[in-house]
């Protein structure tokens, strides 16, 4: 099974969101071709509702735990209400560029 897909099904089965958008950004970043190693998650859901930070990304990271055990390396979340999200425009936001580790262009 593809991470991308074991992501989305893990995410939409626990708090039914509505948006969500799972991104392998792996291409991005210095990995050899098919690592499935960098992901970008945009989740939108009700279920964040009353909730800080920290504990949407918790309850992300927690869901993901099968496969931040196993192919992924980095795991960038982006977690609104749909409040939020209208508040924000309802876009996801752009990644940066990979600096490589080295912090240099």
């Amino acid at each position: 099974m593809l991470v991308k897909d074991f992501l989305e099904t893990a995410i939409t089965d626990a708090i039914a969101p509505s948006y969500l958008e799972v991104v392998d950004e792996s291409f991005m970043h210095n990995v050899p071709d098919g690592a499935q190693s960098h992901f970008k998650v945009t989740v939108v859901s009700e279920a964040f509702e009353g909730q800080r930070l920290i504990g949407r990304h918790r309850q992300i990271n927690a869901l993901a735990a099968p496969a931040l055990e196993g192919p992924v390396h980095a795991l960038a979340l982006h977690t609104y209400t749909p409040e939020e999200w209208v508040k924000r425009g309802g876009e996801p936001l752009s990644s940066p560029k990979c600096l490589g580790g080295s912090k240099h262009d």
